[in-house]
């Protein structure tokens, strides 16, 4: 069966280049006589040519056998390690699927179709990419000679309806008076930075955090892979970065598209997340009159953000360590701080408010900090900021 599947999928695929753009229904017809024909040479019983139909049709229009985790609503995680091995998360709990790859060549066409419907390349020379799904899913390929034992290809799933703060609020991973103080904070142009470790909830809650924008404002999103879902938002622009390929398109960064969003005229800038030397550009919006602006960093607290944030800016310019500081503190109003606890539940751990600078450190306090004994989110300090509060008329 593999080898039929390979050489009608190899053909199908001369058929598709020859076609050009084709429909689903047109993509079945192919098969359907494609299957015909093989089955006239060697006899195929129905359930074959059944199964043989479905393949091939997922294989350039699905995902192959991950098609019924991706149909799966519940599934928030898929961790293919090579064509063996199936890793899901569920409900938030880890386990091996009982299902695998035929073969690595079938894994091989999932990827190539990923990463081809974002107009991205993977291959030897360019062994790793982050790509999406159609839904919005968070995609990263690793393939040889990078990966050792087949291709490797991590799926993160965001819901269908974006989670609000009133859905966080009622999981338990924000309490509701932390919740109504962000709003004001949005609502009055604080600047935000969310932190936390993988799969702590960054994208969710900014996501959640961005429904507070004043919806007259002019918004524009710079992200690696677009997945953020700002909702009720007229005036919004989307961007992505694009990797450069083997056509010689050339690359374009995050970086240039926070240079290229400064003369957009943005009320506020959202970046998903800022991993290198685009801290740099981030930090210069935060300190050009685009208050409100709010991005990710990876971080395990809210003094590792500044650390990061720290060296991140070091990646891009050799400045001297108390400018960036001075940067930092002029431009960064809050950090908020997410991370898992042992029963695998994101909650908000801290919100932490940058107080300026004083001998050439800056200066910071907690507002709300996650108790570990009552498993809450615990009111820990006072704004000491309120001019923004002032000026916007926003009462606390």
């Amino acid at each position: 069966m593999d080898d039929r599947y390979r050489s009608l999928r190899k053909k199908l695929m001369e058929l598709l280049d020859t076609k050009g753009e084709a429909g689903d229904a047109e993509i079945r017809d192919m098969i359907s006589e494609l299957v015909l024909e093989s089955s006239r040479r060697q006899y195929m019983d129905i359930e074959e040519k059944t199964k043989l139909s479905r393949e091939l049709f997922y294989s350039v229009r699905r995902l192959d056998i991950l098609q019924d985790l991706i149909d799966d609503r519940e599934v928030t995680e898929i961790m293919v390690n090579g064509p063996d091995r199936i890793y899901v998360e569920k409900n938030g709990r880890l386990f091996l699927w009982n299902r695998s790859f035929a073969s690595a060549e079938k894994l091989e066409d999932v990827v190539q179709q990923i990463v081809g419907k974002c107009n991205r390349v993977v291959n030897e020379r360019m062994p790793i990419v982050d790509a999406r799904l159609k839904d919005g899913s968070r995609v990263n390929v690793v393939i040889s000679p990078i990966a050792l034992e087949g291709p490797i290809l991590t799926i993160r799933r965001f819901p269908e309806k974006p989670i609000t703060m009133e859905k966080l609020i009622d999981s338990g991973s924000i309490s509701a008076e932390a919740a109504v103080f962000l709003k004001k904070m949005v609502c009055a142009g604080y600047s935000i930075i969310i932190g936390g470790g993988t799969s702590a909830g960054k994208t969710t809650f900014l996501n959640a955090l961005s429904n507070y924008i004043p919806r007259e404002e002019r918004i524009i999103t710079i992200e690696d892979n677009a997945e953020l879902q700002i909702q009720g938002i007229d005036n919004l622009v989307r961007m992505e970065a694009k990797m450069a390929n083997i056509e010689g398109n050339a690359e374009i960064t995050i970086r240039d598209l926070i240079k290229t969003a400064l003369r957009m005229r943005p009320d506020r800038i959202i970046v998903g997340e800022v991993r290198s030397g685009e801290a740099v550009d981030m930090l210069q919006a935060f300190n050009t009159g685009h208050d409100g602006s709010l991005c990710t960093i990876h971080a395990n607290s809210c003094f590792d953000m500044l650390s990061r944030l720290e060296t991140m800016v070091l990646m891009a310019f050799p400045l001297p360590l108390p400018a960036i500081r001075r940067q930092i503190a002029s431009g960064v109003d809050l950090l908020v701080h997410l991370g898992r606890l042992r029963d695998r539940s994101r909650r908000v751990l801290e919100i932490s408010e940058i107080d300026g600078m004083e001998n050439e450190e800056i200066k910071m306090h907690s507002l709300y900090r996650f108790n570990d004994r009552s498993q809450k989110l615990e009111k820990s300090g006072s704004l000491k900021n309120v001019l923004k509060l002032e000026r916007t008329g926003v009462q606390i």
